[in-house]
């Protein structure tokens, strides 16, 4: 368990912070902005949680656990022979997820257009998720074609971009309050 007594330290007032192992990296390294998308798209997935009631909370808040656990392997390069074992993800987070895309997904109407991102405060805050989630995802890939990244990381996230946006489906009266797109409409 993680023990914090004091907040700042001053290890990164020259633009450095520590990884996992201990490395020290710049704060602009792939690593660092991957990782930090993450710890971005589970503060939006908070504010979200601000209007979640229900089964939508106890979601909200499983997937804010799972993004604490994916920071920690994202924030852990992988070593031969570790002193300790890292966190990582694991293929039954994904599965869960995939489960939840089936039932909430089985509520509602097929799509016969886009949608805007919008209708209910918690679906505009879970599309804005959704996206932040497509840009964490973006960096780990580019993470992983210079280095070694866990192999259910990138899959977790895939699937949590269309599991939010399900949710925001959803969350709109199942569907009805999406607001859909007209290609042209303002020409």
């Amino acid at each position: 368990m993680v023990k914090l007594t004091k907040i700042y330290t001053r290890g990164g007032d020259k633009g450095q912070t520590s990884l996992g192992t201990g490395e020290r990296v710049s704060k602009d390294n792939t690593r660092v902005e991957a990782y930090g998308d993450v710890d971005e798209l589970n503060a939006i997935i908070g504010l979200a949680r601000l209007k979640a009631v229900g089964k939508t909370d106890d979601m909200l808040s499983r997937i804010q656990n799972d993004l604490f656990d994916l920071g920690a392997d994202l924030c852990t390069p992988e070593v031969e022979n570790p002193k300790y074992p890292p966190l990582r993800m694991v293929e039954e987070q994904t599965e869960r997820l995939e489960a939840e895309i089936d039932s909430l997904n089985a509520e509602l109407e097929p799509l016969n257009s886009f949608i805007l991102p919008g209708g209910s405060e918690i679906s505009a805050y879970l599309h804005h998720a959704r996206t932040v989630c497509r840009r964490a995802e973006r960096r780990m890939v580019s993470l992983s074609e210079v280095e070694k990244i866990s192999d259910f990381s990138i899959t977790y996230v895939n699937r949590l971009s269309d599991f939010l946006f399900v949710l925001a489906r959803y969350e709109n009266k199942k569907g009805q309050e999406d607001v859909l797109w007209v290609p042209g409409a303002n020409r």
